[in-house]
């Protein structure tokens, strides 16, 4: 069965999970909502962090840059220096970047349940003229090597 969206295009298949922010904004796949499941054994932070020799504790969320979801750059609110399994200092202008499947396949360890935080963001960054969408990201503490790290200053 057809269907009509703000009465110009004609649809002829489900939209499945395509989302317009309202009547006159046309629906396109949106981001989906994304978590980690956390390490079902109990891991802190400070062990995540003892198990690093040089590396950045990035805390929070900051500026981003996404490719088709393939290629990315993101940033943080704090950067701390980690040497030797210890937090050092702080740093600023930071940011790492990727490609996706090199990023997941670099994963060496995930927290416990209590190092899991829930974020969310009121835009996912999609559409011409871009369109608001709630969405959620949740994960606990995670150690990755070999990413590309970079100053951005």
């Amino acid at each position: 069965m057809a269907s009509w969206i703000s009465g110009l295009t004609k649809v002829r298949e489900s939209l499945g999970t395509s989302y317009g922010q309202d009547w006159a904004s046309i629906p396109f796949a949106r981001m989906p909502n994304v978590c980690l499941q956390p390490n079902p054994r109990e891991v802190s932070e400070e062990e995540v962090i003892a198990a690093t020799d040089r590396g950045i504790f990035i805390e929070g969320d900051g500026s981003f840059s996404i490719d088709q979801r393939y290629n990315f750059q993101f940033g943080g609110q704090v950067f701390w220096e980690i040497k030797n399994g210890k937090r050092l200092r702080r740093l600023r202008d930071v940011a790492y970047q990727a490609r996706t499947p090199n990023f997941w396949n670099s994963m060496a360890m995930l927290g416990g349940k209590s190092t899991y935080q829930l974020g969310a963001a009121l835009n996912d960054g999609k559409g011409q003229p871009q369109q608001l969408n709630a969405v959620s990201h949740g994960c606990p503490i995670a150690l990755f090597r070999n990413v590309n790290v970079i100053n951005t200053a």
